[in-house]
């Protein structure tokens, strides 16, 4: 009896192990594979995305919402830009010091970006400046005191159905997105998912109550780009710098004799 007892206890264990098995690669197979390129919709940058864009485009960006002072600084700041581009000398910007966007501008920028999933971890390259964020995968996020403020913070994430959810925080204030001020305690949300098969969109909300009435929430889409390979991006030939009035120049290089 005791054989037979031990043969039914091993026998609804080992069927227990399977039906975890079973439950723990259903689940992983329902997770949409976003694996490959991408480019934001509506850019090309001489290359052309492949499949059919999906009929209906994300909302348009509404204004940031800032807090009065804050509002005038980027209000100046914008007006600035644009007076000195009507004049055809641009402002020198963080592309003249070859700066990376970071966060959240390497998810809104108009160059190709790859999405490689990996197990504990989501890889997301910037064909611009070669730029590399790591999403940490069904992780606690760590508190702010104990993160290295960068360009691109400390991101993680989960899938909740067909959705990507990820958080980041620690981004250093001196990296803005369209010249937008925002403290060391912003908090950055996303929610990817793919609205068709070669549609991924992609709602951020920027959350920072020192700056912000309110958080600021837009929605940007990307198409996907089969077989297409990201290229060497490199900021390295130094032409452009910031002149004594903080203007963008170019300084040309004759040709050797």
């Amino acid at each position: 009896m005791r054989g037979v007892r031990g043969a039914v206890l091993l026998a609804a264990v080992c069927g227990s192990i399977v039906v975890a098995s079973l439950h723990v690669i259903t689940a992983q197979s329902s997770v949409p594979d976003i694996t490959g390129s991408w480019l934001r919709q509506g850019f090309t940058v001489g290359v052309r995305p492949t499949g059919q864009a999906s009929p209906t485009p994300p909302p348009p960006a509404p204004p940031p919402p800032l807090k009065p002072s804050y509002l005038k600084e980027w209000q100046d700041k914008v007006q600035a830009i644009r007076e000195a581009d009507a004049k055809g000398q641009p402002l020198a910007n963080n592309a003249v010091a070859c700066l990376p966007d970071g966060m959240p501008g390497m998810m809104t920028a108009v160059f190709p970006m790859e999405i490689l999933q990996s197990r504990g971890q989501i890889t997301i390259i910037e064909e611009a400046y070669t730029q590399v964020r790591r999403i940490l995968m069904d992780r606690p996020q760590k508190s702010l005191d104990d993160i290295e403020p960068g360009f691109y913070g400390h991101s993680v994430g989960r899938w909740q159905g067909d959705t990507l959810i990820v958080d980041t925080i620690g981004v250093k204030e001196s990296v803005r997105y369209q010249n937008v001020p925002h403290s060391k305690d912003m908090r950055i949300s996303e929610r990817m998912r793919l609205v068709a098969p070669d549609t991924l969109w992609n709602e951020i909300t920027i959350d920072d109550p020192t700056v912000f009435e309110k958080p600021w929430t837009f929605t940007f889409a990307y198409q996907g780009m089969k077989d297409y390979t990201l290229l060497e991006y490199i900021c390295e030939d130094n032409r452009e710098y910031s002149d004594a009035q903080g203007r963008q120049q170019i300084r040309i290089t004759p040709p050797s004799r």
